[in-house]
């Protein structure tokens, strides 16, 4: 199994275990002389099993992200970084959306309010980062689909 299939069957067994907590939820209590639309015991039985193999993969994941290696990074790395990427782009854009937001003024006796940061030179900022984050993107997502899963 390549390693961006078991990254899908994750995300496929994180969405079915919300659904199992879901129709549990749903299923705990009934009025008095009902039944549930669906047993409890069975929801909890395929639960844990769907859990059990979530721990599995996500184990054999995070061997595999850690011993693979790529120009001397692991994709452990690899993925650390392109997280950090995502949170630094979102900052800038944050600060530029905000910096570009001066106003105008009606009447000259109004304070003005000036960007307190070169927004052109952010948005190159901005522009380099998108470019770096497609860059490793690529690459994490060229190893997921040539590894094998450990």
């Amino acid at each position: 199994m390549k390693l961006a299939e078991a990254l899908q069957e994750r995300a496929d067994l994180n969405k079915n275990i919300d659904q199992l907590r879901s129709r549990l939820s749903s299923n705990a209590i009934v009025q008095e002389n009902e039944t549930p639309a669906e047993n409890p015991e069975d929801l909890l039985e395929e639960l844990n099993a769907a859990v059990t193999r979530l721990e599995e993969l996500m184990e054999r994941i995070n061997r595999t992200n850690t011993m693979t290696v790529c120009d001397g990074t692991s994709l452990t790395a690899l993925i650390a970084h392109r997280d950090s990427l995502k949170l630094k782009i979102s900052a800038y854009k944050d600060l530029a959306a905000n910096a570009s937001q001066t106003g105008r003024r009606a009447r000259m006796s109004e304070i003005r309010i000036l960007s307190t940061v070169n927004v052109k030179e952010i948005q190159k900022q901005i522009d380099q980062l998108c470019k770096e984050l497609r860059m490793t993107e690529n690459r994490i997502q060229s190893l997921n689909w040539s590894v094998e899963l450990l």
